[in-house]
């Protein structure tokens, strides 16, 4: 987690358009993964279905898409701002799988997503903004929303992979994200070898080793500790994008990061809300 919250300086640092960046991610994390899943000898992987190929492209479609909008956000906000709304996704999750999955919700779950997308607001700076809020601004809010959606489809997508390894699906991904991105991105404009550095980064650190260490450590780890950690990868970016770039975070942008954190701890360990228990104790039996 600590890794992953550096990719917005690495972004920032590599200079290049988003479209651009994120195919010179998918090229390296798809090289090393590649590396990586034949020196574990998960490949060739026999079990690969052209089902689960289907699945596992449609889902790399729809993450490459979550990671361009995500650092196009990046440039039209800050990094902090960026994080900390993009960190809304898994509220996505849960209502596409009410929406489509039929998936059973309970009121308590309800009242902490509210919390959350109240969060989204306090951190977008709409409601309270030292400065007016440019269109600019608008813009990377609502991508960075649409690059949390997209990746909470990849994650539902994700879930039909079933026991396939985490590393096989990312290396899909990225090798679709390479088609995909390949005709817009800007292959001839000459980069920088300090640029060469910071693309390599987000590729073999930041989609290759990260998702590696977490896949790793997930089966290891319970739910609560999962939950509390992932809050790393948002506090690391605000800490660099204030350290690095001179923008600290709003009070009203810390009191959203709270309320999307309470949100999402709430969701994820089944949190009664007080309010809830004491209504309910006084209830007459």
């Amino acid at each position: 987690m600590a890794i992953i919250g550096t990719v917005g300086a690495f972004a920032t640092e590599a200079g290049l358009d988003p479209i651009t960046t994120v195919f010179w991610r998918c090229a390296f994390g798809a090289a090393f993964l590649g590396i990586w899943c034949l020196w574990r000898g998960d490949l060739p992987d026999r079990s690969l279905s052209f089902t689960r190929l289907a699945i596992a492209a449609l889902g790399g479609v729809c993450m490459v898409l979550s990671w361009t909008a995500f650092f196009a956000g990046f440039a039209m906000t800050s990094i902090a701002t960026t994080t900390i709304v993009y960190h809304i996704q898994p509220f996505f999750v849960v209502l596409i799988g009410v929406l489509f999955l039929k998936e059973r919700i309970t009121l308590d779950q309800i009242l902490w997503m509210a919390g959350a997308f109240g969060g989204v607001v306090l951190a977008s700076g709409f409601v309270v903004s030292p400065a007016p809020i440019s269109q600019t601004w608008a813009l990377g809010i609502g991508l960075t929303l649409g690059a949390a959606l997209l990746y909470a489809i990849a994650t539902i997508l994700a879930k039909g992979l079933g026991e396939q390894r985490p590393e096989i699906t990312t290396l899909c991904q990225t090798v679709v994200g390479i088609v995909l991105l390949a005709p817009f991105a800007d292959l001839v404009r000459p980069v920088s070898l300090s640029s060469w550095g910071w693309l390599a980064g987000i590729g073999v650190l930041h989609t290759g080793i990260a998702y590696v260490l977490m896949y790793s450590a997930y089966p290891r780890l319970t739910t609560p500790v999962i939950g509390v950690l992932t809050f790393i990868y948002p506090l690391v970016a605000i800490v660099i994008d204030w350290a690095i770039y001179d923008h600290p975070l709003g009070v009203a942008q810390a009191a959203g990061m709270i309320l999307i954190a309470l949100g999402t701890l709430g969701v994820r360990l089944g949190w009664r809300l007080p309010i809830r228990n004491a209504s309910s104790a006084s209830r007459p039996r």
